[in-house]
């Protein structure tokens, strides 16, 4: 027999390593050709690994849990046939020197994790952070998993179990479990600030216990992380967009007529924060040690929320480029494959200035936190109907108009009230000032 061997696969140009979350086949095991044979995660991203070859599983060449770096084999696969080449090789190339600075500042300032399968139930049961995710978005219980029987190596529940259980409608009721009093220990990783210590966590009856899954803990140290890094400053100003509903009113139906997309108001907010970049570059920069990276390319990464509660942020390059059908289409094709979690690792990489519309759940105003390595982070409060004064030639009126509230956090390391103040300005005067016979 041949020898084929598995290779972790390049997933994005800035992807070096992945780390093996559950391996789907056990040694012995027979593999068609582009069936999975284990599951990968990279930062937010969960992937399987196909094999390009048909044959059997001869050998694991690392463990579950272990980090593996892009282009190094990690399993041995004995096909039927003659020896066969992967045909896809792994080119190194050298990056050039901007980049290398971008690498050396996500490594500085990630917290990179090694997650083991997570330990869950009075079975000492191991299931992968896929399975988890899948039974939090499902409702199923820890108690629930321990009654499926799983196919993978050690009786292990693959996420072909968990599908197959929750299509079969299987859900047996979850036994109350009367907790006593107990006292949990706090192992925050994040240090203190000052010399008080965080005291333990007492759990009360009735009070239930929540693993985090690996991207919540990912979020949360990266928040933790950007709260330490940058010294946070908001400022804040209403606009008066009336003008702009009015317009997207008028062509949102011809729109979704002619391009089948629905027209949105997140690439209007981000066609305005590009051309505040452009009128202060500064803004889009980062911070390495004393030294201030000005970036070239403008690249909005918009924050979107998971049906499992969880945040992502993918990434749209080169925004600058883009009209605004061009941005509609990106927003919607972006925020649609993340829902489905369908986005691949460089997608939610690379940027250098983020938009949240926290006016998506009905909220007027929001104090976002920087996305590290960037400098600056906006967030759109929700449109409302307000009496307002309308200055005319004929004298002051009060009338209905439609407003919002927008709100800029950035680094008062390396950006000052007045640069934050004027761009936040910047960009509600693009939207008030909007074009009502404009075509799109």
């Amino acid at each position: 027999m041949a020898e084929y061997k598995l290779i972790m696969p390049k997933m994005g140009e800035s992807i070096a390593e992945a780390t093996i979350i559950s391996w789907l086949k056990n040694e012995g095991d027979a593999i068609d050709v582009d069936e999975a044979v284990l599951e990968i995660a990279t930062d937010k991203v969960d992937s399987e690994v196909p094999s390009m070859e048909a044959g059997t599983l001869s050998k694991k060449l690392f463990n579950e849990g272990d980090v593996v770096k892009v282009g190094e084999p990690i399993a041995i696969i004995n096909t039927a046939g003659e020896q066969t080449t992967p045909t896809i090789e792994m080119i190194e190339e050298p990056a050039p020197a901007v980049e290398a600075i971008e690498k050396n500042i996500e490594v500085a300032q990630k917290v990179v994790t090694s997650e083991p399968i997570i330990k869950n139930g009075s079975s000492n049961k191991f299931y992968s952070p896929l399975v988890m995710n899948i039974a939090k978005t499902e409702g199923i219980s820890p108690a629930q998993l321990e009654t499926i029987s799983g196919t993978g190596q050690d009786g292990r529940v693959t996420k072909k179990d968990i599908l197959a259980y929750i299509e079969k409608g299987q859900n047996p009721p979850t036994p109350q479990v009367q907790l006593e009093a107990v006292t949990i220990p706090n192992t925050s990783s994040a240090k203190s600030t000052n010399s008080t210590e965080l005291k333990d966590i007492s759990l009360q009856p009735g009070d239930e216990l929540i693993e985090m899954n690996r991207m919540r803990k990912l979020i949360a140290d990266h928040m933790v992380m950007s709260k330490h890094t940058s010294p946070h400053v908001t400022s804040f100003v209403e606009a008066d967009v009336t003008n702009l509903v009015n317009w997207r009113n008028k062509i949102k139906t011809e729109f979704k007529a002619r391009e089948g997309e629905n027209f949105t108001f997140t690439p209007i907010f981000i066609e305005a924060i590009v051309k505040a970049i452009k009128d202060f570059p500064m803004i889009n920069v980062s911070v390495s040690g004393n030294q201030i990276i000005k970036r070239k390319n403008i690249n909005i990464g918009m924050a979107a929320a998971l049906p499992s509660g969880n945040l992502i942020v993918p990434v749209i390059k080169n925004a600058d480029f883009m009209n605004l059908t061009g941005l509609a289409k990106t927003v919607n094709d972006l925020a649609t494959r993340a829902r489905a979690n369908k986005l691949s690792p460089d997608e939610i990489q690379g940027g250098t200035y983020t938009v949240t519309n926290v006016g998506t759940f009905g909220n007027v105003l929001g104090t976002p936190i920087i996305n590290q390595p960037q400098v600056a982070i906006m967030a759109m409060g929700a449109i409302t109907k307000k009496p307002a004064v309308i200055e005319t030639e004929h004298g002051d009126l009060i009338g209905i108009r439609h407003k919002m509230f927008l709100s800029h956090s950035y680094d008062h390391r390396v950006v000052d009230g007045a640069l934050g103040g004027m761009f936040v300005r910047r960009v509600a005067d693009y939207l008030e000032e909007w074009d009502v016979s404009r075509e799109v």
